[in-house]
């Protein structure tokens, strides 16, 4: 299997270069996003108690029922753009968006910047960290 794998790479050079090539520009692409607008859940802790953050949970009414965060608004990603002028006194305050892992949150970042938010962030790790991290959770 591996001999296969080196005798691919020696017929096809610029195939398997371009496939790299692409693979590390993803890669910087995700890391550059991902970090740019994501926060920890100390510096999200931070947001909500000293700027008046707001958390939106676009988990689904049953996952945000089964535990969220104290204070945080469940508008399931799906109805997000619909719901979205129930948001705009938050336009400037900081919005931290959660999801369940971390990595659905950076499409609602997306839209609530293209909206107008002007500090919008995502819980890196979602409220998968938030719990991993022992930090307080409200269960309805």
């Amino acid at each position: 299997m591996i001999d296969q794998l080196f005798e691919f790479i020696e017929n096809h050079p610029l195939l398997v270069s371009a496939f790299l090539v692409v693979l590390l520009a993803w890669l910087a692409f995700e890391a550059k996003r991902g970090s740019a607008s994501g926060v920890s859940t100390g510096e999200a802790t931070s947001l909500i108690n000293r700027e008046d953050g707001v958390v939106i949970d676009i988990r689904d009414s049953g996952e945000f029922k089964a535990g969220h965060i104290a204070g945080a608004k469940n508008i399931p990603q799906a109805r997000l753009k619909e719901r979205l002028t129930q948001l705009d006194k938050f336009k400037e305050q900081p919005i931290i968006v959660v999801c369940k892992q971390g990595q659905a949150a950076g499409a609602a970042v997306t839209e609530l910047s293209q909206a107008g938010f002007s500090r919008v962030y995502k819980l890196k790790g979602g409220m998968a960290q938030w719990q991993a991290d022992n930090l307080p959770v409200v269960k309805r």
